[in-house]
């Protein structure tokens, strides 16, 4: 790989086979002479790598290194304004099919990480990001009044945080509606917050049979059946117990017992109420699961802040979409690599910059990450995310 582009070298990891799949299934290549979906691609992803600010941006970037684009993977002549054309007319789903690709293979790299908790199942984290948008020129993805914008729903495999399955709908959606979208391994534990309180929903789950752990409505309705387990007030468990739901619709939608878990964090002296219908688990165990639904919220800071995701190179919804699973792709990329490469030194985050200032050199990656981690000083202090470090 000596005489590759560090660019090269990062999609030489993953599968062309796979991506030609993508885009026959969709008929991205048809009567294309000059500009193929893969070139599309590959500006799009080094637009994502390096921060460029709009079409005219990406263009003199990439014409700049004109000698060196054959060797980055190009084909086809770059110009904004295929480019434009391409990402307007080109469907997105081939880049959303692409990107639940890498969603499987990130997974199966990172499935035996170790995870904080003792547990064989896998545990999931549901949650919803809006990326707002200007309403005059995304009118199609009207919100609110005066805002514009889009929801990516998204399931987090908390060993590695890796996403499982990600959806892109106006901003207007209901979080709750992706219950009825992920899919969910029988026996896997997921966590939410109190806005997927949908007890059909949730009754739905429980038959698969899959476990969740979700924090309750304040107006919960229901009657105590039993103690389960005595409190422990020194790990900050204040009760346990079983209930019956007793509200007139919820005790038909959920007809079966469900566990009441009252904790304190003592850390923060807030207290928590979850519903669970996982039975084995102490205590203790389901608040460390919903503790570690916060994975989440921190992965959306990641990708919004290392991502190019808050200003588009496009107004039209397609345009949009294909921006967003792109830059997917790219974080999975990422991952991808560092673990095929066997790069645990340093964070995603610090993995992220080194890529992004060394694109063109032609050096192994493993060798210019050797190299900038002995120019680090002794002891950085940096304020930087950095979250991910796996």
């Amino acid at each position: 790989m000596a005489d590759k582009t560090v660019f090269a070298q990062l999609f030489q990891l993953i599968s062309r086979y796979e991506f030609n799949k993508c885009v026959d299934r969709y008929r991205g290549n048809l009567r294309i002479r000059n500009f193929s979906c893969w070139d599309q691609y590959l500006a799009m992803a080094f637009a994502q790598l390096t921060g460029r600010d709009g079409l005219r941006d990406i263009e003199a970037c990439l014409r700049s290194h004109r000698d060196k684009l054959y060797r980055m993977g190009f084909r086809g002549k770059i110009s904004r304004s295929t480019l434009s054309d391409a990402n307007n007319n080109r469907s997105f789903l081939i880049y959303q099919d692409f990107g639940m690709h890498l969603i499987g293979q990130a997974r199966h790299l990172y499935r035996e990480d170790p995870f904080t908790l003792d547990l064989d199942q896998a545990v999931f984290a549901l949650d919803s990001t809006t990326i707002d948008l200007c309403l005059s020129v995304f009118p199609w993805a009207h919100f609110r009044k005066t805002k514009a914008g889009i929801k990516a729903h998204t399931l987090l495999d908390l060993r590695g945080s890796i996403p499982s399955f990600i959806a892109l709908t106006p901003a207007k959606v209901h979080d709750v509606l992706a219950l009825d979208w992920i899919p969910l391994e029988p026996g896997s534990i997921l966590t939410m917050d109190r806005a997927y309180n949908d007890f059909e929903r949730l009754y739905r789950i429980h038959q698969i049979p899959a476990f969740f752990v979700i924090r309750a409505k304040k107006n919960l309705a229901y009657r105590r059946v039993k103690t389960y387990r005595p409190s422990d007030k020194e790990l900050g468990v204040r009760s346990d117990q079983l209930i019956r739901l007793t509200g007139v619709k919820s005790a038909n939608l959920y007809p079966e017992q469900l566990r009441r878990i009252s904790f304190v964090d003592l850390k923060l002296n807030k207290r928590f109420v979850f519903l669970t219908n996982h039975f084995k688990l102490p205590a203790i165990v389901i608040a460390e699961i919903y503790r570690k639904r916060w994975q989440i919220e921190l992965f959306f800071k990641w990708i919004k802040q290392h991502l190019k995701i808050k200003s588009f190179y496009g107004n039209s919804a397609n345009a949009v979409k294909t921006q967003v699973w792109i830059a997917i792709s790219t974080y999975l990329l990422i991952a991808i690599t560092k673990k095929k490469l066997d790069i645990s030194e340093v964070s995603l985050h610090t993995f992220l910059h080194i890529l992004e200032v060394n694109l063109f050199e032609q050096r192994h990656i493993k060798h210019i990450v050797t190299n900038a981690r002995q120019q680090e000083p002794e002891s950085p202090n940096s304020n930087q995310l950095d979250l991910f470090v796996f």
